[in-house]
């Protein structure tokens, strides 16, 4: 029994140490999007900020400058949600898709 508990620590440890390998690479992950018919674009990156954003000047108009914060708001949803899908996409790959708190 002392051997199947000695190897479970052994894998649990390399798991522990994938995972923070893993969590490293999030923060360096990135995820462009656009909306507007690409007008806007947005990039996020795996820490959870936005990296940059890019406004096609055909798209300001003074008259509506809510239609362009829609768009605005619009991209920066999806590129978060994208990166936070790329993140969680490789924590499941180390943990083999089990439920971990706290991970993600």
């Amino acid at each position: 029994m002392a051997m199947d508990m000695n190897q479970m620590m052994k894998q649990a440890q390399k798991m522990q140490l994938e995972l923070a390998r893993a969590q490293e690479e999030i923060k360096t992950l990135s995820f462009t999007t656009t909306s507007g018919g690409g007008m806007v674009a947005v990039t996020a990156l795996g820490d959870g900020t936005i990296e940059g954003i890019k406004i096609d000047p055909q798209v300001v108009d003074p008259d509506d400058v809510e239609m362009l914060e829609d768009m605005v708001l619009v991209a920066v949803n999806e590129a978060l949600r994208g990166v936070a899908e790329q993140g969680e996409a490789r924590i499941n790959a180390v943990t083999g898709g089990m439920n971990i708190p706290g991970l993600f």
